[in-house]
């Protein structure tokens, strides 16, 4: 049975009230971080998609800004989170692969690491995460739950082989497991499976969850993360039964010609959508649109594990690549700021940005410290019109599934990408010229290839943990 927030909150939010009395609350927004899982560039409708309809989202952007050069954290969901919430880049972040059947303490936060939810806490902010966090569990992984690391409030998933399943059996409010009436049918390791009998979707009660959390917070700054898991795949489900798309409904695909995947996934991003709307909606009822800045975005490119098709989508629009990819097709992704009366309405943003600069953002916007030496640049110059906006030299990724492989992005246009040790050569592409990154012009811009491989060397520092496979086996070798 889903508790109703008030309980939960009425002590913070009266805590709180001494703030919005002091005239401070009004002068520093509410923070919705919206999060989709597995979402590509090209997606929504107002980023190029032609199938699927998305017309809150499209509205969304309409009333706010889009940033088409915003880059998720990683190319696959567990260090992309680790990114956003640390404003360290992937080479320098806690949390750097998905690795948890394996090793699920390096798939966790430690004490000491620093999120943005603990600097808005520290701030004042009532603070909640909604929906899938994926850096920390009970057991091994304890050090990284959520309301050790600045949440006051969290109910969703914690590993993210749970999150597999639309429908699962429980969920946890903050660390007590919650049962749901789905019967299950599990899979592996970590909550892994798929339903049998399906009930409830998780995302419909994330959606409720958030809603509920909005009006019990409104009196007071808040910050939301809502993380959602649509439209991720059942992975599981897929291999066992051949279809890892599984909603409630079809929704508006029902009647198309399609095969049953294709309509899953077509409805899991129409149904974010409504989701969208609902807090739009609500926001403006409770007159809290002006006083709420609203982020959307995907935390990685998208995925072809629910066996759909996609050249049906085209989900990674102009872009080459999916999900686990470290071309833009993996990496960038779709982002719309929303703020009435202060983000200029029906603007582009071509400023190059990427999920660390989330932290350095909310804690500018909240009047905060952020903390030192991190990768981190706030975007709220480009977000209000105002004030000079610094630059990124580099933007830094790496993937260690099926070997090591790095990637940075030299002042928003020249990309390269390597794969092996230190001196494997670097595959260079100018994003400016070719956006898909289909020819290497290492050849022709040397100086650049080679800046960019010294940048490479020295980008990352060693955790244990996240030892590069090459050096790995250069030690067994010795």
């Amino acid at each position: 049975m889903i508790r109703p927030l008030t309980s939960l909150f009425s002590l913070a939010v009266l805590s709180l009230a001494l703030i919005s009395s002091s005239g401070l609350a009004a002068e520093r927004p509410n923070l919705i971080w919206i999060m989709a899982d597995d979402l590509g560039y090209g997606d929504l409708g107002c980023f190029g998609q032609k199938v699927i309809t998305t017309p809150n989202l499209d509205r969304m952007a309409k009333e706010g800004m889009k940033f088409t050069h915003f880059y998720a954290g990683a190319t696959v969901c567990a260090p992309s989170r680790s990114v956003l919430m640390t404003g360290l880049h992937h080479g320098r972040t806690r949390v750097r692969g998905n690795s948890g059947k394996t090793n699920p303490a390096a798939q966790a936060l430690k004490e000491g690491d620093v999120t943005v939810a603990k600097v808005l806490k520290e701030a004042g902010y009532q603070t909640a995460l909604i929906g899938k966090w994926g850096l920390g569990d009970v057991g091994p992984a304890e050090t990284g739950l959520p309301r050790k690391h600045g949440f006051d409030y969290f109910y969703g998933y914690l590993n993210q082989s749970h999150a597999h399943n639309h429908f699962p059996d429980y969920l946890w409010r903050n660390e007590t497991k919650e049962p749901l009436s789905n019967i299950v049918t599990p899979v592996g390791e970590n909550g892994g499976g798929y339903a049998t009998e399906a009930i409830h979707f998780a995302d419909d009660l994330f959606a409720d969850e958030a809603l509920n959390f909005v009006k019990e917070s409104k009196d007071a700054p808040f910050f939301l993360y809502w993380s959602m898991v649509i439209p991720h795949a059942n992975n599981e489900r897929a291999r066992e039964l051949g279809d890892g798309a599984h909603v409630p409904d079809y929704g508006p695909y029902e009647d198309k010609d399609w095969p049953k995947q294709d309509k899953g996934q077509a409805a899991m991003i129409t149904r974010l959508d409504s989701y969208v709307g609902r807090m739009m909606e609500l926001l403006k009822e409770q007159g809290l649109a002006e006083k709420t800045l609203v982020i959307f975005t995907s935390d990685n490119g998208p995925h072809n594990e629910s066996k759909h098709d996609l050249t049906r989508f085209n989900p990674s629009g102009p872009y080459t690549g999916i999900k686990r990819s470290l071309t833009d097709g993996g990496i960038r992704v779709p982002m719309i700021a929303w703020w009435p009366g202060k983000v200029k309405a029906g603007t582009d943003s071509r400023h190059v940005a990427y999920f660390a600069d989330w932290l350095g953002t909310a804690a500018d916007l909240a009047g905060a410290k952020a903390p030192e030496k991190i990768d981190s640049i706030s975007f709220k110059p480009t977000l209000l019109g105002s004030g000079t906006q610094e630059q990124h030299e580099f933007l830094y990724w790496e993937f260690h599934e099926g070997g090591f492989k790095q990637a940075a992005l030299y002042k928003g246009r020249w990309k390269g990408i390597r794969q092996g040790g230190p001196n494997a050569p670097v595959a260079l592409y100018d994003q400016q010229n070719d956006v898909a990154e289909e020819t290497n012009v290492a050849k022709e811009h040397p100086e650049i290839a080679e800046k960019i491989g010294e940048y490479l060397k020295t980008a990352r520092t060693e955790l244990p943990e996240w030892e590069p496979k090459w050096k790995a086996e250069g030690k067994k070798k010795k």
